[in-house]
C-alpha cells in the first residue's frame, strides 16, 4: 500500500514535471501562441488539486483500495497531459 505522504509526493512530482515541460516549450518557442501551453498548465493545476482532495478524503473505508485507485487515476491523467504537451 502506498502511504499518503508518498502518494502526495508522486502527484506533486508528476504534475510539476508536466507544468515544467509546458513552460520549457514556451521558452523554447517564444514566437508561438502560448494559449495551448497555458491551458495545459491550468489543467495540470486543476488535476493536482483534485487528486490532493481525493488523497485527503477522511470518509474512506478501504484506504489501500482508495490509494490504488488514485494511483491509477494519476497515471491516466498524467498520460493524457503528457500527450497534450507532446502535441505542442
Amino acid at each position: 500500500m502506498a502511504s499518503k505522504r508518498l502518494l502526495k509526493r508522486d502527484v506533486n512530482y508528476v504534475m510539476g514535471d508536466i507544468i515544467e515541460a509546458a513552460y520549457i516549450h514556451q521558452v523554447a518557442n517564444p514566437k508561438t501562441d502560448n494559449k495551448k501551453s497555458e491551458a495545459i498548465i491550468d489543467e495540470a493545476i486543476s488535476e493536482f488539486d483534485d487528486l490532493i482532495k481525493k488523497i485527503n478524503a477522511k470518509d474512506v473505508e478501504n484506504k489501500s483500495q482508495h490509494f490504488k485507485s488514485i494511483e491509477k487515476e494519476l497515471e491516466t491523467k498524467a498520460n493524457k497531459l503528457v500527450a497534450k504537451v507532446n502535441e505542442l
